[in-house]
């Protein structure tokens, strides 16, 4: 088994196999307490100066979307439809 840090995680390019697009890069990870696993990771946009303005869209991509973990680019099954997209920083109404 191989062991894998966050820190290398983030540095590697998220790309949609669907549309060959660069979603961005990792910016957190969602675990399961319970089991131990890593249920979701979540992509800061690209594009973007994050934290600018105090608002970062973000997406969602489930584990189990995640095709293939390469040396320097993590490759997704993911559809546009399906992005969750935040905004940090705005005040809920």
């Amino acid at each position: 088994m191989k062991m894998v840090r966050i820190s290398e995680f983030q540095i590697k390019d998220v790309v949609n196999i669907s549309d060959g697009k660069k979603l961005g890069n990792i910016s957190d990870i969602e675990i399961n307490l319970d089991s131990g696993r890593i249920e979701s990771i979540i992509i800061s946009a690209t594009g973007k100066l994050l934290g600018f303005f105090g608002k970062e869209d973000e997406v969602v991509i489930p584990w189990n979307q995640i095709i293939k973990i390469g040396e320097d680019v993590i490759l997704v099954r993911h559809s546009e439809s399906q992005y969750t997209q935040q905004q940090l920083g705005t005040p809920k109404d």
